[in-house]
């Protein structure tokens, strides 16, 4: 049995493990796109580094686009094979997905307008709607912390991780030879305490595990400072400047985390009356799934439900989905909470209302989780910036750029050694480092060598390794 590691090697996007068993069976872990680096991904995307007809099952960990967006790509490339998740992650992925579509619609359309001005064809998008409603039919929703046989010689449990709603790491049993192989991938791992779902499952115990490391260098804030830094920044920007606080944040996860939040502020008196925006049709649409799945949120969303119906509601929170309705908030001149996608500030309605609100001092752009190195969110980040390009206009930087990183979806160090401590580390062979910036995991492969783990590698794009 030999491992390819396809994308997520050194970075933190495009997570794509291959596995191909002694009987030439191909299991591909996640299928997803890379992200954060402008029209040079088409190019990454395209290069799957295999053939689509030759994948037999795809186990897909969850449904974040760089786990799971180049699934429609797979389907338009020949693949015809499963993709096996937990249910939640596939009523997810329905809507996500076809959101990716339309992105890559609108993205091509600007790419093409350029190629046409340099005498090149034009391009076709990396895949379309109609390419999304075919593969979702390859989906198989299974039920977390059970074990189900694909095959006579593979099996496969999920066990939730508590990064969003519907994920899981991919607990797989693969028999060769009469040898019974086990390999846990983690996906990516979420903090010890969620705001809204369930505590992470204890990990099995595995032969091989692929394990995130996102933030595998660093320590997250505790809850009580993360939620006082968040009042912080509404108070300084929305009641004292009087301002708008404009945060990127991915629609599915961070967004409901974020409203469940505010909805708490609201409900304890800690606020007066400030209109909070969810500017984002896709947000809208994931936080109905969310309330279709309260049976996988913790105890504190559950207690809360005892006094309020709608953890994701309140009085002061509007949902937008038209453009008409999301431009007509650039003219809104009252202190305003608008939480818009994505996250990274690449794409989406938040580069419209940061190019419209940047140039106002009493204004705040708050980012709450990971941006890649060459994304607009992470260039608003350097140190001392005072203009920056966006939509090819130089912008004065006059709003305050603030940071709060423990609303990461992502454990920091000392979360993910807690996640493997059960393992016995004498029977765990390999430990595979992946998602997350060439350095951070070099970092964490030392904490796991420090942990008392044997064998840690730091795999390369496209790199292979025997089983």
């Amino acid at each position: 049995m030999t491992i390819k590691f396809c994308g997520a090697a050194g970075e933190v996007t495009g997570s794509k493990h291959l596995i191909t068993t002694a009987d030439g069976k191909r299991l591909l872990l996640d299928c997803g796109m890379f992200q954060g680096k402008g029209m040079e991904t088409d190019t990454m995307n395209r290069n799957l580094g295999f053939e689509p007809e030759t994948i037999d099952y795809l186990f897909l960990s969850h449904a974040h686009i760089d786990h799971a967006g180049l699934i429609p790509y797979l389907y338009k490339n020949g693949f015809r094979g499963s993709v096996f998740c937990t249910s939640s992650t596939r009523d997810l992925c329905a809507l996500m997905l076809q959101d990716s579509a339309f992105i890559q619609e609108l993205d091509i359309h600007w790419f093409n307008k350029k190629r046409r001005k340099n005498g090149l064809p034009a391009v076709d998008p990396i895949y379309t709607p109609d390419d999304v409603k075919h593969c979702m039919e390859l989906f198989v929703g299974l039920p977390a912390n059970r074990r189900i046989y694909i095959d006579e010689h593979i099996s496969v449990m999920f066990t939730q991780t508590c990064h969003m709603l519907g994920g899981g790491a991919v607990n797989l049993e693969i028999e060769e030879n009469g040898t019974k192989k086990t390999v846990c991938f983690t996906g990516d791992i979420g903090r010890s305490k969620s705001k809204i779902l369930r505590p992470a499952m204890e990990i099995p115990q595995c032969d091989y595990l692929i394990m995130e490391s996102t933030y595998g260098d660093r320590l997250h804030a505790t809850d009580t400072e993360i939620s006082q830094a968040l009042y912080d920044v509404i108070y300084e920007t929305c009641i004292k400047k009087k301002g708008k606080l404009i945060i990127p944040s991915f629609s599915v996860g961070r967004t409901q985390e974020l409203v469940y939040e505010l909805n708490l502020f609201y409900a304890q008196g800690k606020l007066p009356h400030i209109d909070v925006f969810v500017d984002s049709p896709l947000a809208v649409n994931a936080t109905e799934v969310f309330k279709m799945h309260t049976d996988i949120m913790n105890d504190d969303v559950h207690y809360t439900m005892l006094y309020d119906a709608d953890p994701f509601g309140f009085g002061s929170l509007h949902y937008i989905r038209t453009k008409e309705e999301s431009q007509s908030l650039n003219s809104y001149n009252r202190p305003c909470i608008i939480l818009s996608s994505s996250g990274m500030a690449e794409a989406g309605r938040i580069k419209h209302h940061i190019a419209n609100s940047i140039h106002d001092p009493k204004n705040t752009i708050l980012f709450v989780g990971y941006c890649a190195p060459s994304t607009l969110g992470a260039r608003l980040q350097q140190p001392g910036i005072k203009e920056i390009s966006i939509f090819g206009e130089v912008r004065k930087v006059k709003a305050d750029i603030r940071k709060i990183e423990g609303f990461s979806g992502h454990a920091d160090r000392k979360e993910l050694l807690e996640y493997v401590r059960p393992l016995d580390r004498e029977k765990v062979k390999t430990i595979f480092v992946v998602h997350g910036e060439k350095e951070v995991s070099e970092h964490f492969r030392d904490s796991l060598y420090q942990a008392g783990f044997h064998h840690v590698e730091v795999p390369q794009q496209f790199e292979s390794f025997k089983l």
